[in-house]
């Protein structure tokens, strides 16, 4: 095999991407005659650019993330057990800020009762899904929406949010791994998550089988232990063991 720079290597590998559909590390290091590390950062280095999506294992064609209106609909019955988990992690009397998301949407709809609950969110339709809950104290951020995500966004939502100081952060993942942490697949959409996960003492995710072990293209948030994931029933044991190495702590949600 020719020896490649890594630039071409990874033109390459996009190529094969996009004949194959999928790629694997395994499978490309023993065709480049190369180590699945350098494979992997590769990768990661091609994620990053947003012409790949990393998968445990390969990699994936770049998606076109769907607007929140069609994700709502997506998987309910598994956010749903997500959302169940999740709430049962908030303590009474907590003050919350809820990233717009629709597992996010989920876990607003299943808030514990007459908690004494505060929700600061930059999601308008879970401020709308609160609406008629007068045992949460709930606050909007002030911005212009972006359609995509269903979030405020922008320079403005980020100095307000930054004015809070919360017990908790909702976080909206849209991708989760152990050496990146959370990710986003908006520049604008990162920025505001990271305001607000430091603005809050704690960071709860609730991450879909498919984002876990599946960065997106902009980094967020690192794993630490102020962070507790939420994962689904069947998550990846080997990828969860993995994650947990990071002193994030992994909680289990019920079967739907």
């Amino acid at each position: 095999m020719t020896d490649y720079l890594p630039h071409e290597r990874q033109a390459a590998i996009l190529r094969k991407l996009t004949e194959d559909g999928r790629v694997l590390a395994a499978d490309l290091a023993a065709l480049f005659e190369t180590s699945e590390d350098t494979i992997r950062r590769d990768l990661r280095e091609m994620a990053a650019q947003g012409v790949c999506r990393r998968v445990y294992g390969g990699a994936l064609p770049m998606d076109a993330p769907q607007p929140l209106s069609r994700r709502i609909d997506v998987a309910v019955d598994r956010k749903q057990a997500l959302a169940r988990r999740a709430a049962q992690l908030i303590e009474p009397g907590s003050s919350l800020f809820i990233d717009a998301g629709s597992s996010n949407l989920a876990i607003a709809r299943d808030l514990p009762l007459d908690a004494g609950l505060t929700v600061i969110t930059n999601a308008p339709v879970i401020a709308a899904a609160l609406m008629d809950r007068r045992d949460i104290d709930v606050a909007l951020i002030g911005g212009s929406m972006d359609h995509k995500s269903g979030a405020i966004l922008g320079a403005k939502a980020i100095t307000e949010a930054g004015s809070y100081r919360t017990d908790i952060c909702i976080l909206g993942s849209c991708g989760l791994d152990i050496e990146t942490g959370v990710t986003a697949s908006f520049l604008e959409e990162a920025e505001f998550k990271r305001a607000m996960a430091r603005a809050s003492r704690s960071v709860i995710a609730a991450v879909t089988n498919e984002k876990l072990g599946c960065p997106a293209p902009f980094p967020v948030l690192g794993l630490s232990d102020r962070f507790t994931v939420v994962v689904e029933h069947d998550a990846d044991d080997t990828v969860c063991a993995g994650l947990a190495g990071s002193g994030a702590r992994f909680v289990k949600a019920s079967s739907p």
